[in-house]
């Protein structure tokens, strides 16, 4: 049977898909016109993850998918690669929902920390195997390092700012099923 979502769920969701939103465009605006010897970190990708592994209700897959795949044409990155292998993290931490419930922010922070660096890799050999144009290594590895180190920041503006917390065990949602 399909499961009804409430008001909540809806707004967490708008809520996410407007922060995606100002987040793509802070990443788009030049501040500066000369090259930078260092890269931000992928807030996108924290943010997405936190969601996820707190509560995987408030993104559907089909909002990773199309937002994921909108940066790939507008970062001009090849189009679907980035965002399916986000997909598959996020789907693999959404199974393990259950899990996550009772870890520690440490081990939370580990898993996550492996699967960033699992889908950077596998980006980078693919890219190096179909030959296509790719960033330097060392700018590549300070995103995904940049990425990790800041995720415990966006699980507290995640926590105290938008109200995105881990779901107890037996939990009961506003319509009466079992979280």
């Amino acid at each position: 049977m399909a499961e009804r979502t409430d008001s909540k769920t809806w707004v967490q969701r708008g809520l996410f898909v407007l922060l995606a939103f100002i987040l793509i465009v802070v990443d788009l605006v030049p501040l500066d016109m000369r090259p930078s010897l260092w890269v931000s970190p992928d807030l996108l990708l924290a943010a997405t993850l936190v969601w996820v592994v707190r509560q995987p209700s408030y993104i559907p897959v089909l909002v990773v998918t199309l937002l994921f795949l909108m940066t790939d044409f507008l970062f001009m990155r090849p189009p679907g690669l980035w965002a399916a292998l986000v997909v598959i993290l996020t789907e693999a931490i959404r199974r393990q929902h259950r899990e996550f419930r009772n870890m520690p922010l440490l081990v939370e922070w580990g898993t996550v920390a492996f699967g960033v660096v699992v889908i950077t890799i596998v980006n980078r050999i693919t890219l190096a195997i179909v030959m296509s144009p790719q960033a330097p290594l060392g700018l590549t590895l300070i995103e995904m390092m940049a990425t990790i180190l800041v995720y415990p920041v966006v699980v507290l503006v995640a926590h105290f700012v938008f109200g995105v917390t881990r779901t107890s065990p037996g939990e009961i949602g506003s319509r009466g099923q079992v979280l």
